[in-house]
């Protein structure tokens, strides 16, 4: 996969949020974002996801709102897209206090039967509130997402309560996972930190069961899953 590495200083989230600095397959991803911001109506009610693709659909929404000074409110999943949604001076609603007319949102892998692999980001407790509450979703992603077995080059991400590690742990093992390993993070020593104060495991499967999502919310501990099963969405 290449990584385009332009200069993407214009599209930081905050002055003190220089985020993103690289976009896997920029092009294709800034082609779905103006496909979606053509959907933006006078007094919409919207919500934002994570992840790459999604960000840029809030920029084009922005300049969009800007430009035809456009109405319209958002729901964010994501510190980041709260962040820029300041930045681009769009209000913004509590996640989870309202129902978006639409909302948008990435994954990592999609297989043949929709199932989506999220959770990259380790907003996975957000998003599922996200598609919970939006009365249609639009999902951004490029052809190169597109897999023909779910787990190929992604682990399944596991938000979960400190206190339950080993126990998840133990319960990933009785279910075949292949490996799985607390996510480290890339800018502090330790462990990855969700925005819920959680922690994050990897689970790798061989294949990745369906069902796997409802059988491990079972397991005390698990706050959130990133299997996305059952949910339905539209590819702009």
């Amino acid at each position: 996969m290449a990584t385009d590495r332009d200069d993407l200083s214009a599209l930081f989230a905050s002055a003190a949020l220089h985020w993103p600095t690289t976009v896997a397959n920029l092009a294709e991803k800034t082609a779905v974002a103006e496909r979606i911001a053509r959907r933006v109506s006078d007094g919409a009610l919207i919500g934002i996801g994570s992840g790459s693709a999604t960000y840029l659909a809030l920029w084009a929404i922005g300049r969009r709102v800007q430009e035809e000074s456009l109405a319209v409110r958002i729901v964010t999943a994501s510190y980041e897209t709260e962040a820029a949604a300041l930045t681009l001076g769009i209000p913004t609603l509590p996640l989870g206090s309202v129902e978006p007319d639409w909302g948008v949102d990435g994954a990592d892998e999609v297989d043949p039967d929709d199932r989506l692999l999220k959770g990259r980001g380790g907003a996975m407790f957000r998003e599922k509130i996200l598609w919970s509450t939006a009365k249609k979703m639009y999902l951004a992603i490029d052809p190169s997402k597109r897999v023909e077995r779910l787990g190929q080059g992604f682990p399944v991400p596991i938000e979960v309560d400190r206190l339950a590690v080993d126990l998840v742990g133990r319960a990933l093992d009785a279910r075949g996972a292949r490996s799985w390993a607390l996510r480290i993070a890339g800018g502090k020593d330790g462990p990855v930190i969700t925005e819920a104060g959680n922690l994050v495991i990897d689970a790798w499967f061989e294949p990745i069961p369906h069902g796997l999502h409802a059988d491990l919310k079972v397991v005390p501990g698990v706050i959130e899953t990133g299997l996305f099963e059952g949910f339905t969405f539209e590819i702009p």
